[in-house]
């Protein structure tokens, strides 16, 4: 019953939130042998904006490359396909869907938000040596976009979570349940499950807020778990410390990471945070 239900919200919700069309034909060409780097290079060079905004990123001190790279061909070789097709996705995303009307959820702080999120979930895993970290970014950067869908396909029905919530975060799944009968994180899910996305990015955020439940990708899902609790230990005083105390000797375990290495890692944050929100959303007003 309430698989149907979120299968049914988002199938009305599908023209507001489609992604683009670059990212499902860099998709198709990644999985076709016939085509090359070089090749795939060339479609993501055809959109200049694009293609400006994905190599000051890949220059910057988020990635750390000593020698610059000046060419989206160059791009592909040092960080590969996979990577460089989920900052495709990172940065159209936050162009795609900048700018819905904002009734419920101001957008700049959802933003804003969400790729903290998202820098904390990089930096995580990069600490728990996770291959390919970009995976994580782009779960950090989606992890809440089921709220948006919440927000905007059931707008009465969310405002009384989010008024029952008050601000709280830590609330805010549980009066989802309570007054819709799902979370914003089994939208989410089964939302990158429609648009085609990699498992281990649906199931994720599908699961993020109860890591264990993931059958497959339990690492990353504990991994996107911490890093939405932390970035929302900022809402109360000693936050960062409560939040890291609260986290499971058994999480802390899976994720190969100590309370020590954590809150050493949240030291880091908040300089890359603003680089990357620079980044993702040059001179750009979110209404």
């Amino acid at each position: 019953m309430k698989a149907a239900a979120i299968k049914q919200l988002i199938a009305g919700s599908t023209e507001l939130f489609s992604l683009p069309d670059i990212y499902f034909q860099l998709s198709e060409m990644i999985r076709d042998s016939r085509y090359s780097l070089a090749d795939i290079g060339k479609v993501i060079a055809k959109d200049p904006a694009l293609s400006a905004r994905l190599l000051r990123v890949v220059n910057s001190p988020f990635y750390g490359f000593q020698a610059k790279i000046d060419t989206i061909s160059r791009a592909v070789t040092v960080i590969g396909i996979d990577d460089l097709s989920n900052l495709v996705l990172a940065t159209t995303v936050v162009d795609r869907f900048g700018k819905i009307p904002g009734e419920l959820i101001d957008m700049t702080s959802f933003w804003m938000r969400s790729i903290h999120c998202a820098v904390i979930a990089r930096l995580l895993a990069k600490a728990s040596a996770v291959l390919h970290t970009e995976r994580l970014f782009l779960a950090g950067l989606l992890h809440d976009i089921g709220s948006l869908i919440l927000s905007q396909k059931m707008p009465e029905q969310y405002l009384s979570v989010l008024l029952a919530a008050d601000h709280n975060r830590a609330l805010l799944a549980g009066f989802e349940q309570e007054l819709i009968g799902f979370t914003h994180a089994e939208v989410g899910g089964e939302l990158l499950k429609i648009w085609g996305l990699p498992e281990s990015l649906y199931e994720t955020i599908g699961c993020y807020l109860n890591p264990a439940d993931a059958q497959i990708h339990k690492l990353d899902a504990h991994l996107l778990n911490m890093a939405a609790r932390l970035v929302d230990s900022g809402q109360q005083a000693d936050g960062l410390e409560i939040a890291v105390a609260e986290f499971s000797n058994q999480s802390l375990t899976l994720v190969r990471l100590t309370r020590e290495q954590t809150i050493s890692i949240m030291e880091r944050v908040e300089e890359e945070f603003l680089h990357m929100f620079e980044l993702l959303g040059p001179n750009k007003k979110f209404h």
